[in-house]
């Protein structure tokens, strides 16, 4: 008599969407706290930044410096929500003891690492959207090139989601990932252009902001909107690009290591 062995269904890809929802879940619910402060933040910016200085600079020439520091502010808006979603979530799981419901089902960790990197590109993307509608309040702001907005903003979140992840990784305690923040996050993000064009700058200073990747990421974002950047927008793609290939490979070996998961 024959008898067949029926294998349990294993069914292992399911897990991947539901982490993906409960972390887009995780902002979206809260989206007061999650996307209307920071746009209302990038308001305020916009609001001092034009009133004290619009009329008396110029920003390649013809550009009124409002336009000018809508795309700025975008982006900056982007990367700090983007590291924010990821980084929140993990050291939050770890603190609370309820990250072992993401370590248990048959999870890879490419699958981690893109769940948690899909929902933090997804946020970004959500409040720079909002920045952009409600600047349009202020300012007519048309993309010139589309392709070039979209895919830096990606990256850019990209980057971004990836710190975050690392961030929460090695961080064991609140104050930790405050430190990591307030002493890379933010002035990377302050000091890349957000608010001038690094021409304006003495040499020396235009020389220490190339070494800073953030800039690369607004002032590509830029050129999506104006055609006319700091920089060629090929190079910042390529450094961009590469800073994103990077750190997705080094986010990934951490996750696959069990780098303060596991123990």
């Amino acid at each position: 008599m024959n008898t067949q062995v029926v294998q349990p269904r294993s069914d292992i890809g399911s897990g991947f969407p539901t982490l993906l929802h409960k972390e887009l879940m995780r902002f979206w619910k809260v989206g007061f706290q999650t996307i209307a402060a920071p746009v209302l933040t990038a308001l305020l910016y916009l609001l001092v930044f034009a009133h004290v200085l619009e009329g008396r600079v110029q920003v390649y020439g013809t550009i009124p410096y409002t336009a000018f520091l809508i795309p700025g502010l975008m982006m900056m808006s982007m990367l700090q929500n983007a590291f924010a979603n990821p980084s929140s979530s993990l050291i939050q799981s770890r603190i609370t003891g309820n990250l072992v419901f993401v370590l248990l089902p048959p999870l890879s960790h490419r699958q981690i690492f893109w769940a948690y990197l899909l929902a933090a590109v997804a946020r970004g993307l959500s409040v720079g959207a909002c920045v952009w509608l409600v600047a349009l309040f202020f300012i007519p702001l048309a993309p010139a090139n589309l392709a070039w907005i979209l895919v830096f903003a990606v990256l850019s979140c990209g980057i971004m989601a990836t710190l975050g992840m690392i961030a929460g990784l090695w961080a064991e305690k609140f104050d930790q990932l405050a430190a990591f923040q307030n002493f890379l996050i933010m002035p990377a993000t302050f000091l890349s252009g957000v608010f001038y064009s690094i021409h304006s700058l003495p040499g020396f200073w235009q020389e220490v902001s190339r070494w800073n990747p953030i800039f690369y990421t607004i002032d590509g974002f830029r050129y999506g909107f104006f055609t006319v950047s700091d920089v060629s927008p090929w190079q910042s793609l390529a450094v961009v690009a590469g800073v994103f290939a990077v750190l997705c490979l080094l986010t990934q070996r951490l996750l696959a290591s069990g780098y303060k998961l596991r123990n």
